[in-house]
Formats: structure tokens, sequence, C-alpha cells
């Protein structure tokens, strides 16, 4: 299975000159680094083993300047190169280094000490024992990239540390993290990055986030060599046709559509304690982004990381927390938690209970990368929950439509999609695009008073409309029957519609058609209410207008 070997170690212990005797490739790929003689930015290479496997091999830059960069490209990774100056032995980034390494749950690995020809044998000795201490069960390895000395020793170390890697990346959808995006004549633009999961062909539909953007894969390519898909552990490039360069950048995921959550926190167990207090603010690497974050803790071994910008995370990440220096890391429990963390619930996700990850509505399909069983939680359709939130949203609903007006004691169905499937269980009756519930009716309470002096007024008005204020009352005695409304604000009674309807479908079925004119005079008002209740009859589909009358759509039956 392919797996991924990073570099690691002080700047000017010489990673690259060993990558290049290694591969015969220089991954200096930048005019800056070559005129500068040191790595700034990760760099690639294939690397192949006696036994006829190849390793993806990542060059990582060693100055403390560019930690971040060597976080990038060291979170990829299946096993470790450190490499020791047989001259200086081990430095500060060596230090930082192998602490990043170990924070990021990377076991296997092989220390190279290096420029063995220009240092005293015994020197060297002294060097490598030292190796052997720092790295307790890694192999270590006397090398010179100048005279070739151990390169064949340390390729067959490396062999034999990646059959010790586990490879239990490979399983999951697709996921990849962007470490470079750039632009090729006649391709477009390619985004290339360490295959974390799954695999990747020409052809495939993949999410790019935190954007949120659909892309489609064109082509594959490993090490410069097209192929049809790619797998985990890999390094890939992928074609992106119809993306802007501009559209991606170092730092995003390009993932299995609708798996793996956005979000602004992450639930972790730290590996490290001391010197990471409550309320601290620093700097979370995950895969290859950075991002900053303040930690709340949650009890003596967990904390919530709430990050500034969106992170594309799963259950067993790990991430690295820094600060000036490395500060510590952790394991990631849950990548999409609610904003509240108690200890308790934490001691449910490290003991692998999936409920606990769930709250509120979720596909059951984005749990699917965790692993494991959803049980304890409920379901509906394509969605499951937990019980606290079902039962919390029954209060809800129960407690905002008791406070619902009498006269429409309803709410409005909410605008999740969920809705359609949880409500049923939610013990509410949907009528319509409302909520009620089971059996209620609409009442006047306290607004008895209200509802006959305002019928007494229509009453009194006959074919003349009044203008109604209370349009909540309006719609309710409409509802009723007791009303009828015409026009912007304005009502008459039922009574009296129906008396003008009448007198509107004799005229008609007696002269064929009536007008306005004609209909004033029978009501016996003026103008503008006879027009009202013509067009309220329009409306209503009694009449239709022909002209300057109006006919009956259908004749009168007996």
């Amino acid at each position: 299975m392919p797996l991924t070997v990073g570099t690691a170690g002080h700047i000017d212990h010489g990673k690259t000159w060993l990558v290049r005797a290694l591969t015969g490739k220089d991954t200096d790929r930048l005019p800056e680094e070559q005129a500068r003689g040191i790595s700034i930015d990760l760099g690639y290479a294939p690397l192949d083993l006696p036994n006829g496997s190849r390793l993806s091999l990542v060059d990582v830059p060693g100055h403390e300047r560019f930690v971040r960069n060597m976080v990038a490209g060291a979170s990829g990774i299946d096993l470790f190169l450190l490499v020791v100056d047989a001259g200086e032995g081990a430095r500060p980034q060596t230090h930082e280094h192998l602490a990043i390494i170990r924070l990021l749950g990377i076991e296997q690995g092989v220390v190279a000490i290096t420029k063995a020809d220009a240092v005293d044998p015994d020197l060297v000795e002294l060097v490598a024992e030292e190796a052997r201490e720092l790295v307790p069960g890694a192999q270590v390895v006397v090398t010179s990239a100048k005279t070739g000395q151990g390169l064949d020793e340390l390729r067959t170390a490396l062999g034999n540390a990646a059959n010790r890697a586990e490879q239990e990346r490979a399983e999951g959808p697709a996921r990849l993290y962007v470490d470079r995006v750039f632009t090729l004549r006649g391709i477009g633009t390619v985004a290339t990055g360490t295959l974390w999961s799954g695999s990747v062909g020409e052809g495939d539909s993949l999410r790019a986030e935190p954007a949120g953007l659909n892309v489609r894969v064109r082509s594959v390519q490993v090490h410069d060599r097209p192929v049809e898909r790619a797998d985990a552990g890999q390094r890939v490039a992928v074609a992106l046709p119809g993306v802007e360069r501009s559209d991606l950048r170092r730092g995003d995921a390009l993932v299995a559509p609708g798996v793996y959550p956005r979000s602004y926190r992450l639930d972790v167990a730290l590996d490290e304690l001391e010197g990471i207090p409550d309320g601290t603010r620093l700097h979370v690497h995950h895969g290859t982004s950075e991002h900053y974050a303040r930690v709340v803790r949650a009890g003596e071994r967990w904390a919530q990381l709430r990050l500034s910008s969106p992170v594309v995370a799963a259950r067993g990440d790990r991430v690295v927390l820094r600060d000036r220096t490395t500060m510590g890391g952790g394991l990631v429990l849950d990548p999409a938690p609610p904003r509240h963390a108690s200890p308790e619930r934490f001691e449910l996700l490290e003991r692998g209970d999936l409920a606990a990850l769930v709250y509120a509505p979720v596909r059951a399909e984005e749990l699917e990368h965790l692993g494991g069983e959803a049980n304890g939680l409920e379901r509906a359709g394509g969605w499951v929950f937990s019980g606290k939130w079902l039962e919390e949203l029954r209060s809800d609903l129960r407690a905002r439509i008791e406070a619902a007006n009498p006269l429409d004691p309803g709410i409005p169905i909410p605008a999740e999609p969920w809705a359609k499937d949880v409500l049923p269980l939610a013990g509410v009756e949907r009528r319509g695009a409302r909520l009620y519930l089971p059996g209620a009716v609409a009442s006047l309470g306290e607004r008895s008073a209200a509802a006959e002096e305002l019928e007494a007024e229509l009453a009194a008005a006959g074919f003349t409309p009044i203008a109604v204020e209370d349009r909540e009352l309006a719609s309710f005695l409409e509802r009723e029957g007791r009303l009828v409304r015409v026009g912007d604000g304005l009502a008459l009674g039922a009574e009296a519609y129906e008396k003008a309807r009448g007198l509107m479908e004799e005229e008609c079925e007696s002269a064929g058609s009536i007008t306005l004119a004609r209909f004033r005079d029978l009501l016996g008002t003026g103008r503008k209410p006879a027009q009202l209740l013509l067009e309220r009859f329009d409306a209503d589909g009694l009449t239709r207008r022909v002209g300057d009358e109006r006919v009956l759509r259908r004749r009168k039956t007996a």
C-alpha cells in the first residue's frame, strides 16, 4: 500500500542533499531556495525501495521561521526520516520537529546521521548514540550524500519502517488536503496534496472545502505519471477544469461530497496539558491548514478549540498547537461539536459513543466517516438526532404554539431541511404551512367583545364596506364566515355580502349581465362600494368581466 515519508530536522543538517542522493531529484524548486541554499517550502519526490515498492517523500524546511510549512508537510505522512548532522548532533529544530512528529502520532521512522564523510568516526558514533536515545526503537543509519555511504542501508531501513507503519488511513471516503495550487498551459488549475483516505480518479466529483465548491477531476497524476486512480498514502496531483487558481489555496480540502462536516470548533483530547490554560489563544495546525483559535478547557485532559476560520476534519485526526513554538497537540474526538464542552460529554467521546457526537439532526451518511454504530439515536427519514434534542424540540414547539394568538393558534413550519421527516415525531399537526397542537381550534378568547362590536358596525353599515384596523380579528371572522373582506383593509358583514350576491345573480340571470351602474342602483349605494363588491365577486370566481359588463361564470342551479 502506498505510504508517504517526511523528512525532519534542523536547518543545514542535509535533508535536501540526502533526498537528492536517495531520489535523484532536487526538491528545492523555488528560485529563492536555490539562491539562499535553504529549503523554504515543501518539496516532493518519489523514493524507490530495494523491494520494488515506492514511497512518496516530502522534504520539509528546517528553519524555525518555516515550522508552519514543516507541519503542513508532516501532517500527511506515515513515517519519518529524521536527519541529524554528524558534526552538530541534535539541535533546537531537531527536537521541535520530533515533538511535532510525536504529536501527529507518527510512530515509525528512521534516523539518518548525515555528513559522516566530514567528521571523525568517533564523533559520528557519539551522535548516533545520542540519536538512539532521542528516538528509541528507530533504526539509526550513518550516511553521506557526498560519497553515497549508507544510502542503500537507509533505503532498506525505510522499507522496513514502511512495513511496520499502520495502514488504517486507506479506509473511508476520499480526503486530500491541498498543499500546492498552480496552473499549467492546456490543463488548467492543478491541486496537489497527500491523499489521506479513499481514492481519486478521472471523472470523480469532489467538494472543495471550506468554500463549498463543487469540482470535477479531469485527470490524476502521481509523481508526474498519469494514473487511472490514486490511492491513499500517495502524493497526488488532480486537474480541476472550470476552477480558477484563486479558488483554492493551501489548507483547503478536496473531499467526497456530503461526508465531512465543516466546523468552527473541534473537540480534542490534549497530548500536552501544561502551558495551555483555559482561554489561551494560539495557532491550530490541521492537515495543511492553520487556524487561529481559543482554547476552552473541559477538565484536565480535554479542550474545545474555537477557530477563527472553518476546518474540515474527521474523528481521529491529530492537530498541533503552536504559539511562538510548539506547545502541544491533540486527538480530534468530534470534528463538528456543539458549542458546550462538558467533561461528561468528552468521556463519552473517548469511549467511542457515537451518540455523544450527535445533537441536532444530521444526515446519517455524514456520520459514516466516524465509524461505529449510531446506537441510542433517534431516526427519521435519512436523519439521525439525539433523543434529548427531540424532547427539547417538542417542548419548544409546544411553548411557542401555546403562546400563539388564539385567533390562529399555530406557528410557521421551521424552514429546516429535516422538518418534513422529523416533525411527525414532535407531537404537532401540520396544516398547510403552519403547525398546531393536535385538535387545536381558533377562538376569540378575550377578543369576543371586540368581535361583537365590529359585527355590529358592519351590520349598521349594510352594503357599505368599513375600514377594519385589526387584521387578525378580521381574518378570524372571515374564516368563521362572519364577515367578508373587500379592497385593502375594508370589510362588510357576511349577511350583506350574501344579499348583494343574490341581487347580482338575479340580475345576471334575467338580463344576461350586469353593469357597475346597474349594480350600484340595486344596492342603493355609491359607485365605490359597488365596484369593490364586483371585484370581490370576480376574485371569488362568481363573475368575469367582459368589457364594461360582468357575466356569471356558471349558471345558477336550482
